[in-house]
């Protein structure tokens, strides 16, 4: 592996912000004169609604389904996805993350192959999370509750913004800009290649 090249893995969930994904892809790869950026992206059921895999045919990444793992898998030694993308990773992303996968996380649900994924995390790694819902949905009570589980993991928040939503309302839940994304990615890069070269040395 190249000393600046870091694997990223992509998480999107069903919520309207999946549209933002080709444009959170662009922007890893445009500053990739610095790091070598490979991304790899697990899409759920819902995601593909938001999702025009057309837009995504510029950037080299493979994307994943449901159907990925069940096809990949016939029997005994064959790839198990759900494993082999997170020994593979160097960090996930999960942009957006939606209520209903958030509640799935921080109860242990593992019923597709995120979910699957993030619960076979090896938690060294970094995890990030990018909430993405209604203002409804994210002042429940239960949201802060299922947050502060997955931080009490050592996975971090990137909170949502406040702004006028998909659905017309105005209030907390749309996902964190892009760019404050890649900002704290790149910060995270930055570590994960200091302690590379600490390693080395």
């Amino acid at each position: 592996m190249a000393e600046n090249s870091l694997n990223i893995l992509i998480g999107v969930t069903g919520s309207v912000a999946a549209i933002k994904l080709p444009v959170l892809i662009k922007s890893l790869l445009d500053i990739n004169a610095k790091y070598i950026f490979k991304i790899n992206v697990i899409c759920t059921e819902h995601a593909k609604h938001f999702i025009n895999e057309n837009d995504l045919t510029p950037f080299s990444h493979h994307l994943y389904d449901d159907a990925s793992e069940w096809k990949s898998w016939q029997g005994r030694g064959d790839p198990i996805i759900h494993i082999d993308l997170g020994k593979w990773a160097d960090m996930m992303v999960i942009a957006p993350l939606d209520a209903n996968t958030l509640a799935k996380i921080s109860q242990g649900i593992c019923d597709n192959l995120l979910t699957c994924t993030v619960r076979a995390w090896d938690m060294s790694k970094p995890l990030l999370f990018c909430p993405a819902m209604n203002t409804r949905m994210w002042e429940h009570p239960i949201t802060s509750k299922q947050i502060a589980v997955l931080q009490e993991w050592g996975h971090e928040e990137i909170p949502p913004i406040d702004k006028k939503l998909m659905c017309g309302d105005k209030g907390v839940g749309a996902m964190a800009e892009v760019e404050t994304i890649v900002h704290r990615i790149r910060s995270i890069a930055d570590k994960i290649f200091e302690d590379r070269k600490q390693k080395r040395t």
